[in-house]
């Protein structure tokens, strides 16, 4: 007899839920059953994340940076985990050429004495915020000061509660400020040196009232800011997240050789939280979830070739 001649098996969400139940020596009975695993496969991934990079996550983007010069802060996709590796890319076409750019820490950030001087980007700080917006408002458009499409500045009733520096939204666009400013004589407070429209977001009009939202956008500081009129691009790859378990009739956002490891670590979840498990067979299903993991993380790794150099030193007397 000959063989089937494909190569496409996979598990759907049903029967990945299935499968890590029978392991646990039970059964999927309700709907209850159903969103309790769903919930763990989203915890599991999670976890997977910190546990280091996954190669099928790793994702390619670019940012132009502003060829006016003066913007130092970029946001970044937001469900991004972390960011692989990147380069300054100068010119384009044939003409481009991609230099190597430095990250450093936030404590090497702040103390850079001039964090406005322009020249090209040699340094990258990599602020790795949350993404979430505030679900209450922060402050207001102040009265009597409604905002321009391109507006620099912008008038709130209150800083009290905002950041030196970050991203707010108002009525659907986000803004980016790099500066506070002090209340004027009628108690109004200004947000300045502020960019329109990030984040692919349009900018618009607002009227006075409109209420201002913080956004935790991750984003990318550089210094220096870049040479009016000189073209740079940030090429960076990215690990992103893996996206969420769905409904129930998708597959999971895996590759094949992860299979096993995903029904392994959704039975030992499992087994933790359902009542009617044997407690011996916990270890047993979590020794057999880390020995999957580490078969699937070993094999998803690079493979180039790596040669290392010995450095030769002389001293003389």
């Amino acid at each position: 007899m000959g063989t089937s001649g494909t190569t496409s098996f996979n598990l759907d969400m049903g029967d990945l839920i299935e499968e890590a139940f029978e392991r646990c020596g039970s059964q999927s009975r309700s709907g209850y059953d159903f969103r309790t695993a769903a919930r763990s496969v989203n915890m599991l991934t999670i976890e997977w994340a910190n546990r280091g990079i996954n190669l099928w996550t790793i994702e390619q983007g670019q940012i132009p940076i502003n060829i006016n010069g003066g913007q130092i802060s970029y946001p970044i996709p937001v469900d991004t985990i972390d960011l692989y590796d990147h380069v300054i890319r100068q010119g384009s076409g044939q003409n481009q050429i991609d230099i190597n750019i430095t990250r450093i820490s936030a404590d090497d950030y702040l103390d850079l004495p001039t964090k406005n001087a322009q020249g090209r980007p040699i340094q990258v700080w990599v602020d790795r915020q949350s993404g979430n917006v505030d679900s209450a408002p922060v402050t207001s458009v102040a009265s009597g000061y409604p905002i321009g499409a391109t507006d620099t500045t912008i008038y709130v009733t209150s800083t009290a509660n905002m950041r030196s520096q970050g991203y707010i939204n108002i009525d659907g666009e986000t803004i980016l400020y790099q500066n506070l400013g002090t209340a004027n004589s009628g108690n109004v407070n200004q947000l300045l040196n502020c960019y329109r429209g990030v984040n692919n977001t349009t900018a618009t009009t607002h009227s006075a009232g409109a209420l201002v939202y913080n956004n935790y956008l991750p984003n990318i500081n550089i210094w220096p800011t870049g040479v009016s009129g000189t073209q740079y691009t940030f090429i960076y790859y990215r690990m992103r997240r893996v996206q969420d378990s769905g409904t129930g009739i998708n597959t999971e956002d895996i590759p094949f050789r992860f299979i096993p490891a995903m029904a392994s670590g959704l039975a030992y979840y499992l087994s933790m939280k359902l009542p009617n498990i044997d407690m011996n067979r916990i270890p047993m299903l979590k020794a057999d979830y880390e020995q999957q993991f580490q078969l699937a993380a070993e094999e998803d790794r690079e493979k180039a070739s790596i040669r290392f150099v010995p450095r030769n030193l002389f001293y003389s007397r």
